[in-house]
């Protein structure tokens, strides 16, 4: 049966069938004594593996806790700050704001000034238009009356004589012509003076009103420049005041995160310290020895690759976890070799790692496979021996192979134990 899982008769969901049955049992306990700590199953099938998947949490929450309270203590000082900022404008925008409301009545009552002139001009204009019309007309009717009176005093003195009754009647009417004459000569010089007037009042309120609308127009650049300061107060304000709130909410949801982080935290060590205890009553093959976790002839590199991923934290957003054992990037169906001689412990699909082999090598050391395409074997192994076929199941973003190395479950970087 194992010579023809050697030659690449693949089974990809060996699970434990594969381990023997008192490994079996033992793993199916722990398995009900994790689901009753409802402790995730994602970090080995063996309780030191469980240990390790916690003690990875822990870390990881440790880490995400120590973040929140740093990105809590930046929001408060990005808060404080705003909420200065935002008072020391609220001043400014009072002070700014007084000036914009005195210069928008200066401006009010210049305003209202040019309009009052502009009215007297007007009305300024259309009555030198009529006195311009009368004195023309008062002035075609003295030239008519002098001509009347030239030509009446030449042609019809003898008429006048002749209808005289008496010599005061004659007396009477040349002083009637005469003064006719005279008062149309008033006439036109009093229109004539009024007509003067008039144009220099007129030009006047033209020069008044010219003088009016250039202050108003200086005014009213002035007082648009400063509402135009007071409104880009006003609109940093506002942009301060919704980045506060922002910034406040996002606060509420980091100290509500950070505070539910704790609980798990405290939920997690208490498992982890259960867990540990169980670890030690159990034990592992070959357990009472110095526990350096190497065996005598060493680890072999399962693949032939580079490592395109190391073993440590990675933190994306905000959310640190731990990466428990290195990447090396192999082509989906590449022959995954023991890295020393052992027994598996685990065969089978895992939740995160996919397919995934662990081989306790004793002495407190295993080495888990994961992202398995297929799996051939199982029970006892020896080093060099192909157990696997490497691929991209579980959560990965291409074929590759995970290698982890853990001593007494806690996981270890790999490369310190390959040569």
């Amino acid at each position: 049966m194992f010579r023809e899982r050697a030659e690449g008769r693949p089974h990809a969901r060996r699970n434990c069938l594969l381990v023997p049955a008192s490994r079996r049992l033992t793993l199916f306990a722990v398995t009900l004594g994790l689901a009753a700590l409802a402790l995730p199953l994602g970090a080995g099938g063996s309780l030191s593996d469980q240990q390790a998947a916690v003690d990875s949490k822990i870390a990881s929450l440790r880490a995400q806790i120590a973040q929140a309270k740093q990105k809590e203590g930046q929001l408060t000082g990005e808060i404080s700050s705003a909420s200065s900022a935002i008072t020391s404008l609220e001043s400014r925008i009072a002070a700014i704001t007084k000036k914009v409301d005195a210069l928008q009545a200066d401006l009010d009552v210049h305003r209202a000034r040019l309009s009052t002139l502009a009215a007297r001009y007007r009305r300024q204009t259309i009555e030198l238009a009529r006195l311009m019309r009368q004195h023309q007309i008062a002035q075609e009717r003295l030239n008519a009356r002098l001509v009347q009176l030239y030509e009446t005093q030449n042609t019809d003195e003898l008429a006048i004589l002749l209808q005289a009754g008496s010599l005061h009647d004659l007396i009477e009417q040349v002083d009637y012509f005469n003064a006719i004459g005279e008062r149309d000569k008033q006439i036109v010089l009093t229109l004539a003076r009024l007509k003067v007037e008039m144009h220099q009042a007129r030009e006047q309120t033209a020069r008044t009103k010219t003088q009016v609308a250039a202050a108003t127009a200086v005014l009213a650049k002035k007082t648009a420049a400063v509402q135009s300061a007071r409104d880009e107060l006003v609109s940093q304000q506002s942009a301060l005041a919704a980045m506060r709130a922002s910034k406040l909410q996002l606060l509420v949801s980091v100290r509500s995160t950070r505070r539910q982080d704790e609980e798990d935290l405290a939920s997690q060590e208490a498992a982890s310290a259960s867990l540990a205890a169980q670890i030690q009553a159990q034990g592992s093959s070959g357990s009472g020895s110095s526990g350096t976790g190497e065996s005598s002839s060493g680890l072999i590199w399962p693949v032939s690759g580079p490592v395109t991923s190391g073993f440590g934290y990675r933190c994306l957003g905000g959310v640190c976890r731990l990466h428990a054992g290195i990447d090396i990037g192999v082509p989906s169906g590449t022959p995954v070799h023991a890295a020393a001689s052992g027994t598996v412990i685990f065969a089978g699909a895992m939740s995160g790692y996919g397919n995934i082999v662990v081989i306790d090598h004793g002495n407190g050391l295993a080495t888990a496979y994961a992202h398995l395409s297929a799996i051939y074997t199982g029970g006892s192994v020896s080093q060099g021996q192909t157990i696997a076929a490497s691929g991209c199941t579980g959560r990965c973003f291409g074929p590759h192979l995970h290698f982890e190395v853990r001593i007494n479950g806690n996981p270890v970087d790999p490369i310190g134990y390959l040569p």
